[in-house]
């Protein structure tokens, strides 16, 4: 699969040789279709093991999909369709989808600035204004 650009980054190129698929039968509505053909997939990759991810991606992935891996494999598995073919796409596209989401860097830690002189101005008044309440408040308005 070639490597395109997705919401967060770029995508990961899943290679053939390091997919493991599995085809069983389907549940739900099909009739006769539905008892013989093998439509659902499950689609699993080694995370651990790809060669698709730098050493950098692959601890992040492992890190972020602990709680969707079995030891260091991630399967995807689908049965949306009535078609093998078309469940073959989407579990590809799920698994690239999921692993280069957890792979992609986080956010940019933010670099600490200064306050604006309006802004500490207009904390400090609020400040004051919350104390002269509070003084009121206690000697029963005499000051």
């Amino acid at each position: 699969m070639p490597a395109s650009r997705g919401p967060d980054g770029p995508r990961v190129a899943l290679r053939e040789r390091e997919l493991a698929w599995r085809f069983s039968r389907s549940g739900g509505p099909g009739g006769q279709h539905a008892d013989t053909a093998d439509t659902r997939v499950s689609l699993s990759v080694d995370v651990a093991a790809t060669e698709s991810l730098t050493p950098e991606q692959r601890e992040r992935a492992l890190s972020r999909l602990s709680g969707r891996l079995s030891g260091t494999v991630l399967t995807v598995t689908v049965e949306e369709s009535r078609s093998q073919a078309r469940n073959r796409d989407l579990a590809r596209e799920r698994l690239a989808g999921l692993l280069s989401g957890a792979a992609a860097p986080g956010p940019r830690s933010r670099r600490s600035t200064r306050p604006t002189r309006g802004s500490t101005e207009r904390r400090l008044a609020a400040k004051k204004r919350r104390g002269q309440v509070k003084r009121m408040r206690g000697r029963g308005g005499d000051e």
